[in-house]
């Protein structure tokens, strides 16, 4: 069975999260999206886990449902499958240096997940966020989690985020050994992040046995699905965990991706300054903002030239593929020259979505022909640019997103002055 899904996200009971982030509403956005197997995220915090026991039933092995799954169109019952899953934030002195590593757990069963939890509540306050800061060794962590079950999945988090991750140039590490030591053998797959992609990560030799995954990390029903996973297999846990493990691109087929240069930590740079660096004028500035005279956030990018051992391009023989895509609702704003969130952009979407379905349908597989007999030839034109790569993106820099542009500032003057570009 193909589908598509996505397995980090984040409950209400996160900081800085939307308090429509229930299992409710993200039912609904998972059927909108076409997402079909969602992270349950959070399932260490108290409250949302005796939630999701009480909303949830068991579906296929290790899956489950909502027992009263949201409609999106009538007499259509397509349900979303949940997977359980949490991420735990390890903050621990190590190798002289304080870090801070964010670290993904999947689980196959509420038992399971109760064990974990129990253990980590002898280490932290479990209640105070739905992402738990623990002061705890990644390595550590990782061996608490695999005593109670094996069958758990260990997978850094978006892995090249400067502040939170296990290769981040403020309080990362430099390869998974040095993180997770005799633990390693046990790290099969990383999440590649909003700011870097497959071809980036490509270039460290190191990672050719890992599986990169790409989830949203969603802190609003909005941005589920922003990236994900496609998949060929059985609909179970085990499915989905063996196809990570064994990076089978028969049965993991790609990934969804943002375009790197989009997420907010790409460039170098100094955000209260202005200031966004490529790695070379990071060099020439010696990692010293030119404004205010304190160290540069240092980005992916720099960072991956740091590790990396093979030059930009190169791509190993096993690579699973991936795809780049921009939001749905995003492509309609710039085609109409609106904002995200106004009425006409909002009504042209969920016209998009009654006719095709869901929005990965509309990104990945509805044909060009038959957008345009559905929409307006700049919308047919904006999702078919980015399908082939079209775009041009202002980096993101020191946690400010970056800006793609699909249409030249030319065409988008024409848009706003009501007159069609094609």
């Amino acid at each position: 069975m193909k589908f598509i899904a996505d397995f980090h996200i984040h409950s209400k009971y996160s900081r800085a999260t939307s308090s429509q982030m229930d299992l409710e509403h993200l039912d609904k956005a998972a059927k909108i999206k076409g997402i079909k197997v969602l992270g349950t995220g959070d399932f260490t915090h108290p409250e949302w886990f005796n939630n999701l026991k009480e909303k949830l039933e068991p579906a296929e092995p290790g899956l489950f449902t909502l027992k009263t799954p949201q409609s999106t169109r009538p007499g259509v019952v397509d349900e979303t499958r949940f997977i359980l899953t949490a991420e735990i934030s390890c903050i621990y002195s190590k190798g002289g240096r304080v870090r801070k590593i964010h670290i993904l757990i999947f689980a196959p069963n509420f038992e399971i997940v109760e064990k974990i939890n129990t253990q980590l509540s002898w280490i932290g306050n479990l209640k105070a966020d739905g992402r738990p800061m623990l002061g705890l060794e990644a390595k550590e962590l990782a061996k608490i989690v695999l005593n109670i079950c094996e069958d758990c999945l260990i997978v850094p988090a978006h892995a090249w985020t400067p502040w939170f991750s296990i290769f981040g140039s403020r309080s990362g590490f430099d390869s998974i050994e040095e993180c997770f030591e005799d633990y390693s053998k046990y790290i099969y797959s990383l999440e590649t992040g909003l700011s870097s992609d497959p071809p980036m990560n490509w270039r460290l030799s190191s990672l050719d046995k890992i599986t990169l995954i790409s989830c949203s990390d969603a802190h609003s029903p909005a941005k589920i699905g922003r990236e994900a996973n496609v998949f060929d297999i059985e609909l179970s846990y085990n499915g989905i965990i063996e196809a990570i493990k064994k990076k089978d691109p028969q049965k993991f087929l790609y990934t969804i991706e943002f375009f790197p240069e989009e997420g907010k930590y790409h460039y170098d740079g100094h955000r209260n300054c202005g200031i966004s660096c490529s790695p070379t004028e990071t060099k020439k500035y010696n990692g010293i903002c030119p404004v205010c005279g304190r160290p540069l956030t240092v980005g992916v990018l720099n960072r991956v030239e740091q590790l990396a051992d093979r030059p930009e391009g190169f791509k190993p023989e096993n690579a699973i593929p991936y795809k780049s895509l921009i939001p749905l609702e995003e492509i309609i704003a710039e085609a109409l020259g609106l904002g995200v969130g106004t009425k006409e952009v909002e009504k042209e979407y969920l016209s998009l979505i009654e006719k095709f379905g869901s929005e990965f349908n509309v990104l990945l597989n509805v044909s060009l022909s038959d957008l345009k007999l559905a929409t307006l030839p700049e919308v047919a034109e904006g999702i078919s640019r980015v399908r082939e790569g079209k775009v041009r993106v202002e980096p993101g820099y020191d946690g400010v997103y970056g800006k793609i542009k699909i249409f030249s500032e030319e065409e988008k003057k024409e848009v706003s002055g009501q007159k069609s570009l094609f």
